[in-house]
């Protein structure tokens, strides 16, 4: 049987986020430098939002560079920059096709021109498009979200904008940058490696987190259905006990 046809359409993640590991890993098992593994990653990109689209989930979110990836040697950054604009040209007519809309969360500035440039044009064609929302998360990294978060309301306390007594879960979900996004419901971990690496830290505080030994240049359709019939079959109970969340019969 299809592994499609054991998901539950009635238990869908609304935002599924996405580490995607293994690259370099990958590309070097096949004596090959991290670049080749980084240009061999875009079919398990496509994969992953149209399945993702097909399901009915309502949201997205790929780690696609952080704060920390600026670190890496100057060649492999500016390939994936690079790979970053080629890419968004190429697949703006399947993004079109299959109605996603772009959004980009992240220190967006802190990119080249051209990527930026390439960006705006994409989120802005995009716009529109209602059946799930791909976020791409660029010079992204959650702590320096929160700190920007703290600095964006304390600003508003200063100013008399907003009082203290007022701040709460709310008010800091809409300072952050995905405020228009839910809370993530699955996380999904390529490579085998089992950590979350400053990633949507805020966001995940009750999502579950699904790690496989996969790389990510391999991930499929398929592997991605394994993940959601993996978080189909768990209790789910923020904080609550199994009895409490169980329907009265």
């Amino acid at each position: 049987m299809e592994k499609k046809l054991l998901i539950r359409s009635e238990n869908i993640p609304k935002h599924v986020a996405v580490i995607m590991d293994g690259n370099g890993r990958w590309a070097k098992d096949k004596g090959m430098n991290r670049i080749f593994g980084h240009k061999n990653a875009i079919t398990a990109v496509r994969d992953t939002i149209e399945a993702a689209a097909e399901i009915g989930t309502e949201a997205i979110t790929l780690y696609a560079f952080s704060t920390e990836n600026w670190k890496r040697p100057k060649l492999e950054v500016n390939a994936l920059m690079g790979l970053l604009i080629n890419s968004l040209n190429k697949e703006l007519s399947t993004l079109q096709k299959n109605e996603v809309r772009l959004n980009t969360i992240g220190d967006i500035n802190t990119l080249p021109n051209n990527a930026q440039k390439t960006l705006k044009e994409v989120v802005s064609k995009t716009k529109n498009n209602k059946k799930i929302v791909l976020t791409l998360a660029l010079s992204y990294g959650a702590r320096e979200e929160i700190v920007n978060t703290i600095k964006n309301i304390s600003k508003k306390v200063v100013n008399k904008e907003l009082s203290i007594e007022e701040i709460d879960e709310k008010i800091i979900n809409n300072h952050l940058y995905t405020f228009n996004l839910p809370d993530v419901d699955l996380m999904i971990r390529t490579s085998g490696e089992q950590r979350i690496s400053n990633f949507l830290l805020w966001q995940m505080a009750y999502a579950e987190l699904y790690f496989t030994n996969i790389l990510w240049p391999d991930f499929r359709k398929e592997h991605f259905y394994d993940a959601i019939i993996e978080y189909q079959n768990r209790e789910r109970r923020f904080g609550k006990t199994s009895e409490q969340i169980k329907p009265a019969e």
